[in-house]
């Protein structure tokens, strides 16, 4: 016996003993992290800073990030790139989003605007099939076709060089050691694999949620060797390695073999914009929100102001009447987002005119109090705005399913404020995986118009409309709240009513995000959640709405509240495992019992 295989004998006899004795895993095993999630609250107060997600490792990341001396958007990237991780089913580095901040040193509001990008191949008739009908959402939202070119990197990259006071090879270190060692999965990720098991099955997903062809379950130690591999070439590499290197390729590659039309062009080209908020007023508060190509802010403000008239709080917040006027605003604002609402840079959209107080009253006047509008229709805002639409709303398929994606806040001791929602769209996006890379690919490309005409229809390098509505409410030029939702068309509505509830109803922050919600975007079409009495529903169904037999969940609020004093309470929704965690640099470590 030579050398080699006397110390390749002594290896496995070494290598049984550690088995025998317990201290290696089994093949396929590991060793499980000791994360307690019941630790965290959803509810914490801090005076130095607060994180507020829905996922506890994540607020857990963002709050080292402060403790250490890091700002507000420090945080946020750090937040973002541990949520590719920890919640892949909702956001990611293969999608985008909307990072609003307001810059406690210059009292300035931006947002940085990372929304998708169709790439230069895509056509206004790429959701129809050969005969020109639309194709089914399910088929349309799980191909190549639906996937935008991704802009969460360079959004990130974009706040640090803006405000950021870490390098993003710094920030980015948490998410790799999470994606490397594994961290173990809680109820919403695991119920998130279960239902996707088919999305997940036919792409290399499966491997990574789906072992041995059997979903990962609650508790289970998830360990994702591929996104640590493309997280570690960012670290090295910047984000150039992901629009113009071998991610970029395989990313590429990886869209067309899924019948999409991305190439490597697409992603080297894309870059954000810098935008600012459209702004609104509300019972003396000034609110901050998304402008198109989201349609958060606009509808959100047009439904606040529309219901400005009604002082709601003369009505129980659980009466028939607060109920019935939500229902009739939302009527409203989603018939004229159906019309007019799409990306600027290619459309004209009617900012002015759809919230121009004629207007509001010609809306308002359409509300009766005693039943149900039958008959919404768009209003015509271009009466009250210069210019004229440049296009004409074709009829759409009523057959998108309600997305998901993410929301959460940030707030430091130097007075910066993030409110950022981010996502990839349905939950898990189209649920392709970039095989070797490790990271899901959004659908974004659905939330356009599946027939083409209209104010939102497909177009090369066009941003599709969005519904997320992250908000900063200000009293005076002091932020004195962060809203936002994920929840796809549902989330204007989950800002909207939060804000009322809290200015309008001056409830606690937790019982205003806690109090149960409506959502209907047409005489058709009503979700409700628990706890809204069953006379109250059946006496709006008599006045001809159409509420359903049983109520669901809408949106996640992660939301802070900043007081005059410049503490902050932070509350994270109870719809997920969320966590608020405040930062108390002279105290206890804030967010644990």
């Amino acid at each position: 016996m030579n050398v080699r295989n006397v110390l390749r004998a002594s290896f496995s006899v070494f290598m049984m003993v550690l088995l025998l004795i317990g201290t290696l895993p089994l093949a396929g095993q590991a060793k499980k992290p000791e994360v307690d999630y019941s630790q965290y609250n959803q509810v914490d107060v801090g005076k130095d800073g607060m994180v507020a997600t829905a996922h506890p490792l994540a607020s857990e990341i963002g709050a080292d990030v402060l403790r250490k001396g890091g700002n507000a958007i420090d945080a946020a990237v750090a937040i973002q790139l541990a949520l590719t991780v920890v919640e892949p089913m909702m956001s990611g580095i293969g999608g985008g989003g909307f990072m609003m901040v307001h810059d406690g040193k210059t009292k300035e509001t931006t947002i940085i605007n990372s929304r998708e990008r169709a790439p230069a191949g895509a056509t206004p008739d790429m959701f129809l099939d050969e005969n020109g009908n639309p194709i089914p959402f399910v088929t349309r939202s799980t191909g190549g076709t639906a996937v935008g070119v991704p802009g969460t990197l360079k959004g990130l990259e974009t706040a640090l060089e803006m405000w950021g006071s870490r390098p993003l090879e710094q920030l980015i270190g948490p998410a790799i050691k999470l994606a490397d060692k594994g961290f173990p999965i809680e109820s919403v990720l695991a119920d998130a694999i279960r239902d996707n098991q088919g999305k997940l099955g036919r792409t290399a997903a499966g491997e990574v949620f789906l072992p041995n062809g059997k979903p990962l379950q609650e508790g289970d130690l998830l360990v994702q060797e591929d996104l640590a591999k493309t997280l570690k070439l960012i670290r090295a590499k910047g984000t150039d390695a992901f629009y113009n290197g071998e991610i970029a390729e395989a990313l590429a590659e990886t869209v067309q073999d899924f019948g999409g039309s991305m190439e490597v062009s697409d992603l080297s080209q894309y870059d954000v914009t810098i935008d600012d908020p459209i702004w609104g007023d509300y019972q003396g508060y000034k609110i901050a929100s998304m402008p198109p190509p989201s349609s958060g802010g606009v509808f959100l403000l047009q439904m606040l102001k529309i219901l400005d008239d009604y002082n709601l709080s003369q009505y129980d917040v659980r009466s028939v009447e607060k109920y019935h006027l939500l229902a009739e605003a939302m009527h409203l604002a989603y018939a004229d987002r159906a019309a007019y609402a799409g990306d600027p840079e290619f459309v004209s959209v009617p900012l002015n005119g759809l919230l121009h107080p004629d207007y509001i009253k010609e809306r308002q006047a359409l509300i009766s109090m005693d039943k149900a509008n039958q008959n919404v229709t768009a209003g015509d805002p271009w009466k009250y705005e210069q210019g004229s639409a440049n296009y004409q709303a074709a009829k759409q398929p009523n057959d998108r399913a309600i997305g998901e994606t993410t929301h959460f806040s940030v707030t430091d001791r130097w007075g910066n404020v993030v409110s950022y929602t981010t996502t990839i769209e349905q939950v898990f996006g189209t649920g392709i995986m970039v095989p070797g890379y490790g990271f899901m690919l959004n659908n974004e490309l659905t939330d356009f118009d599946a027939v083409p005409g209209g104010a939102n229809e497909v177009q090369p390098n066009k941003r599709p409309l969005s519904s997320m509505t992250p908000t900063i409410v200000f009293d005076g030029d002091r932020p004195v709240l962060t809203v936002g939702s994920p929840g796809g068309p549902t989330i204007i509505t989950s800002v909207l009513q939060t804000i009322l509830h809290a200015i309008e109803y001056d409830m606690e922050l937790q019982a205003a995000i806690e109090e149960p919600r409506i959502y209907t975007n047409s005489t058709t079409s009503y979700r409700y959640e628990a706890n809204i009495p069953a006379g109250v529903i059946s006496t709006l169904n008599a006045m001809g709405h159409r509420f359903g037999p049983s109520p669901t969940v809408i949106g996640n609020v992660q939301s802070i509240q900043i007081n005059e004093d410049g503490t902050f309470k932070g509350v994270a929704d109870s719809s997920r495992n969320g966590a608020a965690i405040g930062i108390d640099l002279n105290g206890k470590r804030k967010g644990q019992q």
